[in-house]
């Protein structure tokens, strides 16, 4: 791992995410890259009163003066004391935050993103597509998200919430070579639900099969029962203490995605631990 990229927004999760994000840094000798991305008024705004009005000269200097605050803000955190054992940098980009994100990963290929995110609340969930989310659901490498500060960043126990497919083979890759890294265990973990019930004994042998197959040494085997994966996922790590909680998701999009949803979405905005994703394409 060479470079991590960490959207910041100089809030305190975005503040928790960094510190995260830059003790991986210091165990991968890899490059810290900070982004604030400024979003630019929009040509047309739309007033509560319902009237319209075009941007004028005041637009344009309130996005200067946002820029000039936002590049104060960026340098005073690339240059902190504290974060001078790892090659920290900067990049401010005007536009929209997701885009931005996205060019950035492109052009620094980018080995991983680490992103803060405040949960979900029950009003927040009525908001289709948030910056953290559109990351998760398209990003072309691994997503670490984190909501709160983790009581340690030395991941010992990862849950894996595996769907035993074959598509997971680069994930897997990724996991192992965390594994490595830490030291970790693997707990795989497999959730039965009312409308998904399998025997213990069938989906056992099955993830022993896959274990196998992906040549995932030093893991647990595990059949969690709940009324939902998500919910599952979060309850079962919750029940071993784990460190790190770890998921592929396929990405779904337009209306696939409204329909079926996301599982790593939604366990992304509601756990308490850190969630690592990846998009794998089937």
């Amino acid at each position: 791992m060479k470079k991590i990229l960490v959207p910041v927004d100089y809030s305190k999760t975005s503040s928790v995410a960094f510190d995260v994000a830059f003790d991986i840094a210091k165990r991968h000798n890899a490059e810290l890259i900070a982004v604030h991305v400024v979003e630019e008024a929009t040509p047309e705004s739309y007033r509560i009163t319902g009237e319209w009005h075009k941007a004028d000269w005041e637009d344009r200097i309130f996005t200067f003066e946002l820029l000039k605050k936002s590049k104060v803000l960026l340098e005073k955190l690339v240059q902190d004391p504290k974060y001078t054992s790892v090659k920290v940098t900067g990049e401010l980009r005007l536009g929209n935050p997701f885009h931005g994100i996205n060019a950035i990963v492109t052009e620094h290929k980018v080995d991983l993103i680490v992103m803060g995110t405040k949960g979900h609340t029950k009003i927040e969930e009525m908001v289709i597509g948030t910056n953290t989310e559109k990351v998760v659901r398209h990003s072309r490498c691994p997503v670490l998200t984190v909501q709160k500060k983790p009581l340690t960043t030395d991941f010992k126990n990862i849950v894996y919430a595996t769907a035993l497919s074959q598509d997971e083979q680069v994930f897997t890759r990724i996991i192992k070579r965390a594994q490595q890294t830490y030291g970790s265990t693997i707990h795989l973990v497999r959730i039965n639900t009312p409308g998904d019930f399998q025997r213990d004994r069938v989906v056992k042998d099955a993830m022993y099969k896959f274990a196998k197959g992906m040549g995932i040494k030093n893991y647990t085997i595990n059949v969690y029962n709940d009324l939902s994966e998500e919910e599952g996922i979060i309850y079962f790590s919750d029940s071993i203490d784990a460190d790190l909680i770890a998921m592929a998701t396929h990405g779904r999009t337009g209306f696939a995605h409204v329909m079926a949803g996301s599982i790593a979405e939604d366990v992304v905005g509601h756990a308490k631990r850190p969630v690592l994703t990846f998009v794998v394409k089937r």
